[in-house]
């Protein structure tokens, strides 16, 4: 990795990839990146355009409609994503690393993300070598063949989000190649490095010239020309409910398919009998942590919404308080933290807004609501900001109603099943949730009823690559993951093929 990472140095600016080549900005822009942890420039970048992105969707445009890489048998494909796979393992460490310097997360954090990066290519390189060739449609003839089979959408244009960079470019490059398409991707101006990287080791794995191709830029410029362009076939975007309506209206223009991935406010349901042993309240209060302030809160499926029985609410929520305020905060590469910075200046000020709200509606703080002192670990410059713990909201405040990507946590009550239901899904979102009880039909009955499109019992926050990741209501449209991830980057095709064509007598004589 040291003559690669040498060569990105020296590259500088260069960070925009089209047609097989690194280049600066045609403007000659380019964009400070920050280390949320002190607030200081680390690197530069590219900011690029409208005229960079379409360059590289011309080269992406070129490589699917001259190129070889649509037309690579699937062992082939399949082939070249396990190389990734390796090369994200053989650079697991530097990778993580980076990941954490770029988003603010704690190291461990980041090479638990390259881990899932490299499962998704391994996934979806199983997933498609191991498909049959088509689905056989009896047309009630043996003079006809009648097949469904699978064909590659075209070019991808890929808009990723700040908080999971590799990971969530991950989720639609994988498919996207397996599927035989080729892409552009805009990963977040604020968090772009392990995108840049990843591009790096695609070619290296061998992957054609033009296949791949990254801008890095805002999404004011750069995102809305991928939505918009008339040779991009499909936009995949993951990141808040207001950009995400403004990609899918640019992309109605001219009619391309579109996956969304958007915001969540995802409930918590603690039953009062999943914490009759000591065992399970303390296994209770440990995910509830979990749920609410991994990667500081800056997560889609967080579970920013505690929603608790009443005859158990005090006890919980004083023991969720008491281990909130012993979380370790500071610079994520420093041994001994447990939660990073937030991501931007802006991101704190909107979660200190959110806060300010709820008390000044009648909240109870129960810890947290303020910046930390400062400490070796944790400079004064740095976005830091407490986990913090909000008792007795209710459904008419704004941060119980709207998603705050921050490490808040919200408490609510319910005394009866209905109850907890009906908290539980009123929300304009519909991302992700999860129950805890130990009442097995309780369980299946309540997850039955949830309106969200992820459901854990007495767990919170695991995914496979396996399952389908998407949601209900404003969290989006489309399908990431599983088999489903694999089909957004498709086309399915009826070929009827008549044996014994004969002439069509549509009119007498």
């Amino acid at each position: 990795m040291a003559n690669r990472t040498e060569t990105r140095t020296e590259r500088a600016h260069r960070t925009i990839h089209a047609g097989g080549e690194w280049l600066a900005a045609s403007s000659g822009a380019t964009r400070e990146i920050l280390d949320p942890a002190d607030a200081l420039p680390f690197t530069v970048v590219a900011e690029g355009d409208e005229k960079d992105t379409d360059l590289a969707v011309a080269a992406a445009r070129r490589a699917f409609d001259a190129g070889e890489w649509p037309h690579t048998p699937v062992a082939g494909r399949a082939a070249l994503l396990r190389r990734v796979a390796e090369l994200l393992v053989r650079d697991r460490e530097e990778l993580g690393l980076l990941e954490s310097r770029d988003a603010g997360k704690t190291v461990e954090e980041g090479r638990v993300d390259i881990d899932c990066v490299a499962d998704a290519f391994r996934y979806f390189a199983d997933l498609v070598a191991g498909e049959a060739p088509g689905r056989v449609v009896d047309a009630g003839s043996p003079e006809v063949h009648s097949v469904v089979v699978h064909e590659p959408v075209g070019v991808c244009a890929m808009i990723t989000p700040w908080n999971y960079p590799l990971l969530q470019a991950s989720w639609k490059i994988a498919p996207a190649l397996a599927a035989g398409n080729t892409f552009v991707i805009k990963p977040s101006e604020i968090t772009p490095l392990t995108t840049i990287a990843l591009i790096d080791l695609l070619v290296e794995a061998g992957l054609p010239t033009g296949v791949a191709n990254i801008v890095t830029g805002p999404g004011h410029t750069v995102g809305v020309r991928l939505a918009e362009h008339p040779d991009v076939d499909l936009v995949s975007f993951t990141g808040g409910l207001t950009s995400g309506t403004k990609v899918a209206q640019a992309a109605a223009v001219t009619v391309k398919k579109v996956a969304l991935e958007l915001g969540g406010k995802n409930p918590n349901v603690v039953f009062a009998d999943a914490c009759e042993t000591e065992e399970g309240f303390d296994t209770a209060v440990d995910q509830a942590l979990n749920a609410a302030f991994i990667h500081s809160g800056q997560v889609c499926s967080a579970g920013g919404r505690l929603i608790v029985e009443e005859s158990v609410r005090e006890r919980f929520v004083a023991e969720l308080a008491r281990r909130a305020q012993k979380i370790r905060l500071g610079r994520g590469t420093e041994d001994g933290v447990e939660c990073g910075p937030l991501v931007s200046a802006q991101q704190r000020a909107k979660t200190e807004g959110y806060v300010a709200s709820a008390l000044a509606e009648g909240a109870e703080l129960r810890c947290g609501g303020k910046r930390p002192e400062p400490s070796p670990q944790r400079p004064e410059s740095g976005y830091f900001y407490e986990p913090t713990v909000l008792d007795h909201c209710h459904r008419e405040m704004r941060v119980v109603r709207e998603e705050v990507f921050g490490p808040v946590l919200t408490v609510e009550t319910f005394r009866t099943e209905d109850e907890a239901v009906a908290l539980a899904n009123d929300t304009e979102y519909g991302l992700a949730g999860a129950v805890w009880t130990a009442d097995a039909g309780r369980a299946r009955r309540v997850a039955g009823r949830l309106r969200h499109g992820t459901v854990w019992i007495n767990d919170f926050h695991p995914y496979l690559p396996q399952a389908e990741w998407g949601g209900f209501g404003k969290s989006g449209v489309g399908r990431e993951l599983g088999p489903a991830g694999l089909a957004e980057y498709r086309e399915s095709k009826h070929v009827y093929q008549n044996l014994a064509p004969k002439p069509v007598r549509w009119f007498a004589g």
